[in-house]
């Protein structure tokens, strides 16, 4: 790919990149799933990414694999939810966390234009009590069959694709949500394929 090629790639990629859609990942030990969430991610056009891990330690991802994905995906680093969650809801997010509580919205109810963070959980206990009790609300996707969940890459997919689905519908992939200034800066990072990663003191306004 030439130089003109890459770049006129990567603003394309860049302009239909959803800085009010992110993903929070709390305590996933597979690498697998965490490179198949960060792919999926970039896929959909998720601009950023949250690493929560207070009881795990976060996986070593293959450069073989689809880890490959953070250099396109911004990622935020956090030792607890509580963390997290202050972030997001200092940059204006509502927090949704996937649960099979009862109580849980139906996730093809959800109004996923809204800024919103969709918080995924470990294999095998799910999200944390905490993530779900302090989310703003809670949602499980439908399941018609014996087996009462997804594995948690292909939740994340799915949900994440929902809210594809209902951004294309309304335009929202025709229109540059990122300032000029980020689009700018981004763009130069990523033609010179440098890792692209942050902390929340280093957070960047969309």
């Amino acid at each position: 790919m030439t130089t003109t090629q890459r770049k006129a790639k990567i603003e394309k990629v860049l302009s239909h990149r959803q800085t009010d859609l992110t993903v929070v990942v709390e305590d996933i030990t597979d690498p697998h799933n965490v490179s198949a969430i960060l792919r999926t991610c970039d896929a959909v056009g998720v601009f950023a990414v949250h690493l929560v891990y207070h009881d795990q330690e976060f996986p070593e991802l293959s450069s073989k694999s689809s880890s490959s994905a953070l250099k396109w995906v911004k990622s935020y680093h956090h030792s607890s939810i509580q963390q997290c969650y202050d972030f997001l809801r200092s940059e204006g997010f509502i927090i949704g966390a996937t649960a099979l509580h009862s109580s849980s919205c139906n996730l093809y109810d959800l109004d996923l234009r809204k800024k919103t963070a969709i918080v995924v959980g470990n294999e095998h206990s799910g999200v944390s009590s905490e993530a779900a009790q302090q989310a703003d609300f809670t949602f499980r996707v439908p399941m018609m069959g014996m087996v009462q969940s997804l594995n948690v890459s292909v939740a994340t997919a799915v949900t994440i694709y929902e809210a594809l689905r209902q951004r294309m519908s309304a335009g929202d992939y025709t229109q540059t949500k990122m300032s000029p200034q980020i689009f700018k800066k981004v763009r130069e990072e990523w033609l010179e394929n440098a890792p692209f990663s942050s902390s929340p003191e280093r957070k960047m306004k969309s």
